[in-house]
């Protein structure tokens, strides 16, 4: 059944859309220019990726939720919402304090006020984040393992899906200098399902999407760390 699979690469495509695509809309909001187009938008990331979770957590398997698996998606999901929420008001603030020192505005990029902002969008928001990005991946993998088989794994999409999410995730974490959980995260999935699991990859579509995923993503971030000799984030050599 493609239903899965389907889902996997449309979960794929929105979140390289709002994960990447955005910051090119980097522009002042008409309604509200203190605002960007990228702020404005990404107010809409959670409202349009949760429920997608949800979709893929309860199409990968037929069999009856647990509370247990409902509560530990409820944790996972807020810690995503909260750290995507912190992390889009404090880069829209830093933002904005960057654009008035650059044109001799007032200059507080030196103040406790942008250190504590920065620190709410570089570190805590994205740690938050990408904890419950992982979290919730996790979860989906763990579900789709363990569940009785009842679907099939449409290799095209997954394939599709999994270099575009791949890429999506090398950026995500490589930018929001949190590779220090997600690369361990990734490469304990990629190796657990090719020692156990890749039987099951062909009856597995979520499970196959994401071990495409990281597998694309250990790739890349072990090439970026190779050349570069540690994890620069994209911008700090220029590519963004």
């Amino acid at each position: 059944m493609k239903r899965v699979s389907l889902t996997t690469l449309m979960f794929a495509v929105l979140s390289a859309v709002f994960f990447l695509l955005l910051i090119f809309l980097r522009i002042p909001f008409g309604a509200y220019p203190l605002m960007s187009n990228q702020d404005a938008l990404d107010i809409l990331t959670p409202l349009v990726l949760i429920p997608l979770y949800w979709m893929l957590f309860r199409s990968s398997s037929d069999s009856v939720l647990h509370l247990r698996e409902e509560l530990v998606f409820m944790i996972f999901a807020a810690l995503w919402v909260l750290g995507q929420g912190m992390h889009l008001s404090a880069n829209s603030i830093n933002n904005l304090s960057e654009s008035l020192a650059d044109n001799k505005v007032i200059d507080i990029l030196n103040t406790s006020i942008y250190q504590l902002t920065y620190f709410y969008d570089e570190y805590l928001g994205h740690y938050l984040w990408h904890i419950g990005v992982l979290g919730l991946a996790g979860l989906l993998i763990y579900r789709d393992w363990r569940s009785p088989t009842f679907t099939t794994t449409n290799w095209w999409l997954a394939g599709i899906g999994g270099v575009i999410y791949g890429f999506t995730s090398f950026c995500i974490f490589l930018e929001g200098n949190t590779v220090l959980v997600g690369l361990p995260f990734m490469v304990i999935v990629v190796l657990m399902v090719l020692a156990w699991g890749r039987q099951k990859l062909g009856e597995k579509p979520v499970m196959a999407f994401f071990f495409s995923s990281y597998a694309v993503a250990v790739v890349m971030l072990a090439g970026w760390g190779i050349y570069f000799k540690g994890f620069p984030p994209l911008s700090a050599v220029g590519l963004i």
